[in-house]
């Protein structure tokens, strides 16, 4: 894992500004003379820096991107609390972590710091870009920012900006964090609870019907102590012991906020400034972002290639699909 300092103010959208940037970020494989094998792979709301440990299948050796072909690039982001800037981070006015004192975030404020990275790698052209969810958010702003940089994206189980629905699943989220009365501690750990609550009612929207049906069904005559139950604690605990509430709740706000059109003639005029070979691909059993979402993308970029994936994971699909994931981008880089 790297840092990158960036020693100026950084103003983002909201009108505020940091007095500095710290970007954890990782790089596998090597830069080509000609540069041109880049990979920047985007990841989504608690993910890190790290595509090989949350993409496997997909990212790493023997698979499609590979660091043996590619020299790949994964940013932690903007109001993260895995190496880079964010809420859970040391504010330097005070000396305690900024909690709820850090500015609001968008996406555009995650791709403009992407852009600091790229400039300081000296990365001139990307041959792929790819991301799903709130990376495919992340890449869809900065492929319509800077059409000329990427020769070609992949943005999966995604949307051009974000829905009604997918609002109130991060509010409901946050209402639960915002119940936890730690929450506004100045603590890394502050809202843990909360944060708990939250990943469960996450959960169902990353999932679906038939996914807990067949999963956590129990099969005998119990009156309490159910698989679906305890399915909701476990994932509840095991996000809350490696992530940070106050990061969730100001990350879920910025996926709430994106919207590729803002201070744009509209959403499908900023689509049709992407100028890269597109790849859109949905999940047909996600309900998060149905795939409805990813056909307006296509049909508003210029020749992009739509393609669906059937799974039995819901929008989670798109991080477990990768063989299938993996055939639809190698034909469509062929």
């Amino acid at each position: 894992m790297n840092t990158y300092k960036y020693d100026h103010e950084f103003s983002m959208e909201c009108g505020k500004s940091l007095p500095g940037l710290e970007i954890s970020y990782t790089t596998y494989g090597k830069l080509s003379p000609e540069k041109d094998n880049v990979v920047w792979v985007f990841h989504a709301l608690t993910a890190n820096a790290d595509p090989v440990e949350w993409w496997p299948g997909l990212v790493g050796s023997n698979f499609l991107i590979d660091p043996e072909k590619h020299f790949i690039i994964c940013a932690n982001i903007l109001g993260s609390c895995y190496g880079t800037t964010g809420p859970a981070s040391i504010n330097p006015a005070t000396g305690e972590i900024y909690g709820f004192d850090f500015p609001l975030v968008t996406v555009k404020d995650m791709v403009e710091a992407h852009k600091l990275l790229r400039k300081h790698l000296d990365i001139h052209k990307i041959y792929l870009g790819i991301g799903g969810s709130m990376g495919g958010q992340q890449l869809l702003e900065w492929s319509s920012s800077e059409p000329d940089l990427f020769e070609n994206i992949c943005v999966v189980a995604t949307n051009a900006r974000h829905s009604a629905w997918g609002i109130a699943f991060n509010t409901s989220q946050r209402m639960a964090i915002e119940a936890d009365p730690t929450h506004t501690e100045k603590k890394i750990k502050a809202g843990a609870k909360g944060l708990e609550a939250a990943r469960a009612i996450a959960m169902l929207s990353y999932r679906n019907q038939t996914t807990y049906r067949k999963t956590q069904t129990d099969f005998d005559d119990k009156l309490d102590d159910f698989k679906a139950s305890s399915y909701q604690y476990y994932q509840g605990k095991k996000l809350s012991d490696r992530f940070a509430a106050v990061s969730y709740w100001y990350l879920s706000k910025a996926m709430d906020s994106h919207n590729i059109g803002r201070n744009k003639k509209s959403v499908p005029h900023a689509l049709k400034n992407i100028t890269a070979r597109a790849l859109v691909v949905g999940i047909r059993s996600d309900l998060l972002f149905p795939v409805a979402e990813q056909k307006f993308i296509a049909k508003n970029i210029k020749d992009a290639r739509f393609a669906v994936i059937d799974s039995f994971y819901g929008h989670d699909g798109f991080l477990i699909e990768t063989e299938a994931l993996s055939k639809e981008i190698e034909n469509f880089l062929k």
